[in-house]
């Protein structure tokens, strides 16, 4: 596993199950052309870009790219690192068929194509950190009286929308994406604000 300090950007949750093989990171998928209708999720990617930065990994065909220019330009070029797949023709193995290229995406790429791919694009990435921190985890969250306890969905969206976060956020990627931008010490910050009193012990 690799650690990539920007936000990774793909299409599907095909290609985020892929890529969760072989990166530990924050992974946004965009569900296709999706992302054109939802403000939330581009205002997602718009903090975390200037946060961290985004690295853009699409398909290669057509639509791919079409993806890729339109959070390019909608963005910044400035925030984002562009990673290209090659051209492979073949057919993923859950699909009745080719796509209309007939290329793969990135779900349907060896592991050692995607790691290149990183390469070539100059990211930032490095092994695994083995320096202990803390992070925030879902136990956390549980203890925040965020998930799993009588209420914990309402004071979760107060949560999102206080942080400016899409209140519809599933819990595991709400946990990546706190800690893409805050430290544990602003978590608890955060949950005693929205407390409105201190919290014991969190």
């Amino acid at each position: 596993m690799i650690a990539v300090n920007e936000a990774v950007v793909v299409e599907g949750k095909y290609d985020k199950i892929k890529l969760s093989a072989l990166i530990d990171g924050l992974i946004i998928e965009t569900n296709g052309f999706q992302i054109y209708k939802n403000p939330e999720k581009m205002n997602l990617l718009r903090r975390l870009a200037k946060e961290r930065g985004l690295l853009i990994l699409t398909d290669s065909d057509a639509a791919g790219f079409q993806i890729r220019h339109y959070l390019t330009g909608a963005i910044g070029p400035q925030y984002i690192k562009q990673a290209y797949i090659p051209d492979i023709y073949g057919k993923e193995r859950r699909k009745e068929k080719a796509s209309s290229e007939g290329k793969l995406g990135v779900e349907g790429l060896p592991l050692k194509v995607l790691r290149e791919a990183l390469a070539r694009a100059g990211v930032l990435y490095e092994e695994k950190r083995c320096v202990a921190e803390r992070r925030i985890e879902k136990t956390d969250l549980f203890e925040a009286g965020l998930i799993g306890r009588e209420g914990s969905a309402e004071r979760r969206r107060a949560l999102l929308r206080q942080l400016n976060l899409p209140e519809h956020m599933n819990t595991s990627t709400m946990a990546k994406v706190l800690n893409s931008i805050m430290d544990y010490e602003a978590f608890q910050q955060a949950v005693r604000e929205l407390y409105a009193f201190p919290l014991p012990d969190l």
